[in-house]
């Protein structure tokens, strides 16, 4: 008997020898879903940041991507005669005007995805100034009122082929004024 339980406990030494080395050495291949935080942090964080909702369908780089920038009822004040986008220098995706729209939008969520519910009619101009910055503006056929709705912009591109967090920052101008006000700002990610 004890002949017996000294194998046994033998062949168990040998197993873990074996076993235990081969679970360290392929675990990290084994592909863990990535799990999506709610947690956006900022460097310097100040009361004249707000951050506004977005939505992308794929963050992979060098993918097609469907990205929506939302403008909901809390984050316009007044109607829009015009909306500015600030584009991120290091943003490098070829941007065209048959590939942005401007719509009224369901946002997804637990029950529903997100997509456009009616196309806005707008002029988009994108403009490059000599320091590399772009910018996208959008002049609606009518203004956008302060209502219930939601709005998107909304971007059909691929994505840049270097990963990281690029931030967008909206201006609009209200009905009544000549000079645009900051809407808000969009983080996304590109892994």
């Amino acid at each position: 008997m004890l002949k017996i339980s000294k194998k046994l406990s033998l062949n168990l030494k040998i197993l873990r020898f074996f076993i235990i080395p081969t679970i360290l050495v392929l675990t990290p291949f084994y592909n863990i879903q990535a799990v999506k935080a709610g947690l956006e942090f900022q460097w310097d964080q100040d009361d004249s940041y707000r951050r506004l909702k977005w939505f992308q369908k794929e963050n992979k780089k060098r993918f097609r991507n469907t990205i929506y920038f939302f403008l909901r009822p809390s984050d316009r004040r007044t109607d829009l005669l015009k909306i500015n986008l600030a584009i991120p220098k290091t943003f490098k995706s070829t941007l065209n005007n048959e590939k942005i729209s401007f719509c009224k939008v369901k946002i997804g969520g637990f029950e529903g995805r997100t997509k456009c519910l009616e196309d806005i009619p707008a002029d988009f101009e994108i403009k490059t100034d000599e320091s590399g910055l772009r910018s996208l503006d959008i002049y609606p056929y009518s203004p956008i009122p302060s209502n219930k709705e939601s709005y998107a912009i909304v971007f059909k591109i691929v994505n840049p082929k270097k990963s990281g967090l690029f931030q967008f920052h909206s201006f609009g101008q209200p009905k009544g004024k000549s000079f645009s006000s900051y809407l808000g700002s969009w983080t996304i990610v590109i892994d």
